[in-house]
């Protein structure tokens, strides 16, 4: 699959070996597991009703290029970059690698590891890179508990979701440019997409032993979760995988397999299907009957 974690460019700094905060130890279900069964998760965490709330002490250097506030309006002074939240489980065996990009107005990110450790995780190692599409912030971490890379969808969607959070908080510019602007945000974002048209799933082979799943969608809240349900209510088990938060799109890419056999041509199709009609049905109100 695309390597979306490459370090090609400038790099300005590594920060190894962050002492993390003092926690519980969190207990989750497993998401890189042969289990099948997702029907305990809750998604109260990731309620759009509820902000996420983020501890951190120190104030993230904001770009001078951001937009100014006059009688509560944005005045935009350049045109704002498409903020990038990547969560890649495939890169490191053992750490979960985020990575965070929004041109070049990210500052040092403290607030955001200070975030992640209130979470109950550690930031093992952090690093920045410039390349052509701007800064890219790099975070390697693992849980309190055990030292171990995050494997419950429900943690990955509170840590990406938490990011998201605080982009919001210390660049309000970019709730324009996000979907979860219009849950999270200042402003929702102006552009509207027709999530029928958005909406693409490709099944392929990838070796003997797994397939490869590519899914882009509509971004919101509790997405990452209702993939890996969907996946795995099949009894598709997901091995590995990679979750791209761009502006208005999500895209995620799994390496999956059944019973450690690629997905025949059938399932494939099944597969396929289920995620199609669990992304593109529409709501239903509960007034409505």
């Amino acid at each position: 699959m695309a390597v979306a974690m490459a370090s090609s460019g400038c790099t300005l700094g590594i920060y190894s070996n962050l002492k993390a905060l003092e926690v519980q130890p969190i207990s989750r279900p497993s998401l890189f597991s042969s289990t099948s069964s997702f029907d305990s998760l809750n998604h109260s965490c990731i309620s759009p009703k509820l902000r996420l709330s983020s501890s951190a002490s120190t104030v993230i250097v904001k770009a001078s290029s951001a937009p100014t506030v006059e009688d509560g309006s944005y005045q935009e002074t350049d045109t704002i970059p498409t903020p990038k939240v990547i969560i890649d489980q495939d890169s490191d065996p053992d750490a979960t690698v985020v990575e965070i990009t929004f041109g070049d107005r990210l500052g040092a990110l403290l607030d955001t590891m200070s975030a992640l450790r209130n979470l109950g995780l550690n930031v093992v190692k952090a690093e920045v890179f410039l390349d052509s599409s701007g800064k890219h912030n790099k975070f390697a971490i693992t849980k309190v508990s055990d030292g171990r890379k995050i494997e419950d969808p429900e943690m990955l969607e509170s840590i990406r979701l938490t990011i998201i959070n605080n982009l919001l908080e210390y660049h309000p510019e970019s709730s324009g440019q996000l979907a979860m602007g219009a849950a999270f945000g200042v402003l929702p974002p102006s552009e509207q997409v027709d999530i029928d048209i958005a909406t693409r799933i490709r099944v392929r082979d990838d070796g003997s032993e797994r397939s490869l799943l590519y899914v882009e969608t509509v971004d919101r809240p509790g997405l990452l979760v209702d993939l890996v349900r969907i996946i795995t209510d099949i009894n598709v088990n997901v091995v590995s995988g990679e979750f791209d938060t761009e502006g208005l799109l999500a895209k995620a890419t799994f390496h999956v397999n059944y019973r450690n056999k690629p997905l025949i041509k059938p399932l494939q199709q099944v597969l396929a299907n289920s995620l199609r009609y669990y992304l593109r049905r529409p709501t239903t109100e509960e007034g409505s009957f």
